[in-house]
């Protein structure tokens, strides 16, 4: 796959036009950086977003017979349902974004194995879900944000973060959906069988077929289909960005077009954040997964662009020399 590369000279050229505009050097924090960022990426120095997509892919998995969420499996296609309904939290937030939102169900009624018993899913079901990911993706969008939907799906991500980046389940679990105490110990106990069962995977793939899920796998897909595109992407929080982390497994530039868009509330996020030096647009103790953080983060980017497009330079507003 040929990848798109960052534009330094279009990078460049939009930090000149930040030092010439009607303000102090640096005094719009991160809006400069995000500004810069869109521009290497659009190839252009006044980027623009005149058409954003938001996708969420849902999944269902096995391991959720391990008894790792308060919540039944079958919230997954009912959340699905209310997504198509214009009823989450995610449609609110993409409506007033400007993001126009599609859901990509995955196999529902087939949940993924239990990832302590063998692997979740064969390496030709990875392949299906990562083809269904690249195939959501509007080349035509100026900026792709991603979320999830799947009862148990945060415990899978504790587990991909582990085996990408090491550790115990107890470093990477949190409550998610609201496991309490015990709930938690039973989610790091679970990701912990499933390392030792799966000790040595190394690649991506393999990574994605030992431990799930689809909508993961899916997401990774898409992920890698907006970089051969040179599209912008917006993360989601801790699910969300653990399942693209796992593509750092073969390309450890694989993620240098992702924005995170938020720092989730789950603990195992501020472990990963760390882990994948990127920088969260925004923290605002969100935890709900949907894409509804990366989808805040939308408004932020675009509040960026505009002030990067439209303030005027010193010099067309006639102040200084």
């Amino acid at each position: 796959m040929i990848l798109a590369e960052f534009n330094e000279t279009a990078a460049r050229e939009a930090r000149a036009r930040q030092m010439q505009l009607t303000k102090p050097p640096g005094s719009l924090g991160r809006f400069e950086s995000l500004a810069e960022f869109m521009a290497g990426w659009q190839g252009r120095p006044d980027p623009r977003i005149e058409r954003a997509q938001a996708v969420v892919f849902a999944g269902n998995h096995g391991i959720c017979m391990r008894g790792v969420n308060p919540f039944p499996q079958e919230v997954t296609a009912l959340m699905v349902r209310n997504f198509e309904a214009g009823g989450a939290a995610i449609n609110q937030i993409c409506r007033i974004a400007g993001a126009e939102l599609s859901v990509v169900a995955l196999d529902l009624d087939q949940p993924t194995s239990d990832f302590t018993a063998g692997p979740a899913m064969s390496l030709a079901e990875v392949e299906a879900a990562m083809a269904r990911g690249a195939a959501a993706v509007d080349r035509k969008a100026d900026v792709l944000v991603l979320g999830e939907m799947g009862i148990g799906n945060s415990t899978i991500a504790a587990a991909l973060a582990a085996a990408t980046f090491g550790g115990t389940g107890r470093d990477w679990v949190g409550p998610g959906t609201g496991s309490d105490a015990d709930g938690l110990a039973r989610k790091a106990g679970v990701v912990d069988e499933g390392l030792a069962r799966h000790r040595g995977v190394r690649t991506t793939r393999d990574t994605l077929a030992a431990f799930g899920g689809r909508e993961q796998a899916a997401i990774c897909g898409a992920v890698q289909r907006a970089r051969a595109l040179g599209l912008p992407v917006i993360l989601d929080g801790f699910i969300c960005s653990a399942a693209a982390a796992v593509l750092l497994r073969d390309d450890a530039t694989a993620l240098d077009h992702c924005l995170i868009g938020h720092l989730s509330a789950e603990p195992g996020h501020h472990r990963l954040v760390a882990a994948l030096r990127k920088e969260p647009v925004v923290a605002l103790d969100m935890r709900l997964g949907e894409g509804s953080g990366a989808a805040v983060a939308l408004m932020l980017l675009r509040a960026a662009l505009e002030c990067h497009n439209g303030m005027a330079t010193f010099a067309e507003a006639g102040i200084g020399a």
